[in-house]
């Protein structure tokens, strides 16, 4: 066959080109919840589901990626993937009323239906590198990870249980910025988060923040910018307004970039990029580095 003329591996010929060519005829795409393979967004090559799983959701083949779900995240940085996950703040839903096409307490619904989470965060205590940490992780399938009084007031109480254990705070954001269905209330909680990881500081405790794709609006312009170390995956959109809207104001053309990881570190706001399978190592590295001398 021609595939054993030219020294094609045909496992891989197999995998990348006949299965998937089989789907398509029986009427099968490969994203597809059904499916075995996801076909990467930026290089576009078919995956295989158990591959992309294996390697944390990043594509084998370009390093795209993917987003993570948070207790798979927890399950990273963990040692021994052993932690205790913390109840959020519960908050009265719908504390304005608010209805656009649609009402804010049905669209709270579909979004815990969709993901099993109550609100677009999740916390967990445990050990990096044999320390004490608080680690928050925003989940963007959860309303574009939105920030509302429940996700305000869990970062607030996260910043308060890393006081209380005398842990390093951890962040992994994920968000389209303030939540506009709880409005003011929303908003109020930039200052809230602000003032929260300025009382860790007084305490002498490291807040690091890792920027996952994307981090924009509310989110970037409060809490997620006061990191005393700054990481991101790479190729994470982080900014505040959208570059359209930029490029309108300014009546200037935008830099090839603007907004991505790699721009915003080699202008100063980002200190290091991290491949996602590396994050537990350099997290590990930076406790030691920050809170390692209090407990040795």
């Amino acid at each position: 066959m021609w595939f054993i003329n030219s020294g094609a591996d045909p496992v891989s010929w197999l995998k990348d080109f006949v299965t998937p060519k089989i789907k398509a005829m029986i009427g099968s795409s490969p994203n597809d919840e059904s499916s075995a393979w996801t076909k990467c967004p930026s290089c576009e090559k078919l995956i295989y589901n158990a591959e992309l799983t294996e390697n944390y959701m990043v594509c084998n083949n370009c390093n795209h990626h993917f987003p993570l779900a948070s207790k798979e995240r927890f399950n990273m940085v963990f040692d021994d993937q052993k932690y205790v996950e913390i109840p959020i703040v519960k908050i009265k839903d719908d504390p304005i009323k608010f209805r656009d096409t649609k009402k804010y307490q049905d669209r709270l619904k579909d979004a815990r239906q969709a993901t099993g989470a109550q609100d677009a965060i999740l916390v967990a205590s445990g050990n990096i590198g044999n320390l004490p940490a608080i680690v928050f992780s925003m989940n963007f399938s959860f309303m574009g990870g939105s920030m509302g009084l429940a996700v305000g007031k869990t970062i607030s109480m996260a910043a308060e249980m890393a006081i209380k254990n005398n842990a390093a705070l951890i962040g992994f954001t994920a968000s389209g910025g303030a939540r506009m269905q709880e409005g003011m209330l929303s908003l109020m909680q930039m200052p809230a988060t602000i003032a929260s990881l300025c009382n860790l500081k007084e305490h002498g405790l490291p807040y690091i923040n890792v920027f996952t794709h994307p981090t924009t609006g509310g989110v970037l312009a409060s809490f997620a910018m006061l990191g005393d170390i700054h990481i991101a995956e790479p190729n994470a959109l982080i900014g505040f307004a959208g570059a359209r809207v930029i490029e309108k104001t300014i009546k200037h053309k935008l830099p090839e970039g603007f907004q991505r990881s790699e721009f915003l570190k080699a202008h100063g706001m980002i200190d290091i990029i991290v491949h996602r399978c590396k994050i537990s190592e350099v997290l590990r590295g930076v406790l030691g580095y920050t809170i390692g001398g209090s407990y040795h």
